[in-house]
């Protein structure tokens, strides 16, 4: 049975013992559970119910395997011929999480 459950402003396609990377889930931590309550589709086949926008009573169940920081990203701006050369950088937080079970 898949799901499509929507976090962070995007959507992802899941099913049980799925691990995936979303944005940052605040106030959980390692081991914890967190339940997913935006269900756009959930079921297999002829099974398959899909939400007008989201499905009623429907829950995606996950457990967080953990909080971390993406690699570095290098924002590099430079001008051309005007000595104008800038470098930054950029880490994105994101939470691990692994898919226990779909409740539609």
């Amino acid at each position: 049975m898949h799901a499509i459950i929507k976090t962070g402003g995007k959507q992802y396609r899941v099913q049980a013992g799925d691990v995936i990377k979303v944005e940052k889930l605040a106030d959980v931590a390692a081991g914890d559970t967190y339940t997913f309550e935006q269900v756009l589709a959930a079921g297999a086949g002829k099974d398959l119910k899909i939400g007008t926008p989201v499905l009623e009573g429907a829950k995606v169940v996950a457990s967080v395997v953990e909080q971390a920081r993406a690699r570095k990203v290098i924002v590099f701006k430079k001008k051309r011929r005007q000595g104008y050369k800038k470098r930054n950088g950029h880490r994105q937080h994101f939470t691990r999480v692994k898919i226990e079970s779909i409740e539609a």
